[in-house]
């Protein structure tokens, strides 16, 4: 007998990518928070009695570090936007199934990666 190739997740299943999703969302905004308090920062640490060139290296150093947290925060946006989209397909119920084969993605790949719309066949594909 043929083994039969399940469609979709069941409804169970997706509740539970459903709770794992909403926390990693939760965790994801409270981050990008964290970042943005960071680069919005005055960053007056306290340098303006000290050496000129302390206080030259003090604001190269702010700079690089506002850059790097700017660029941190557009990869938390995009995370967060890529988990809302999955939440999109939950509720469609085309959560899980990889837009390249149609097949269900492997649900050890889509707990580690639940933003994932390519499964791990499609994803070697591309390469």
């Amino acid at each position: 007998m043929a083994k039969e190739i399940k469609a979709r997740y069941s409804d169970g299943e997706l509740d539970d990518f459903r709770k794992l999703i909403d926390d990693k969302i939760k965790k994801a905004q409270a981050d990008l928070e964290l970042l943005r308090s960071a680069y919005m920062n005055d960053g007056n640490n306290g340098t303006d009695d000290t050496s000129p060139t302390f206080k030259a290296f003090e604001e190269g150093s702010e700079t690089m570090s506002k850059e790097a947290n700017t660029q941190l925060a557009i990869r938390q946006e995009k995370f967060i936007r890529d988990l809302k989209n999955a939440m999109i397909r939950i509720e469609n119920k085309t959560y899980g199934i990889c837009r390249m084969t149609g097949k269900l993605i492997n649900k050890k790949r889509l707990l580690l990666v639940p933003h994932a719309t390519l499964s791990i066949e499609a994803k070697n594909m591309q390469k």
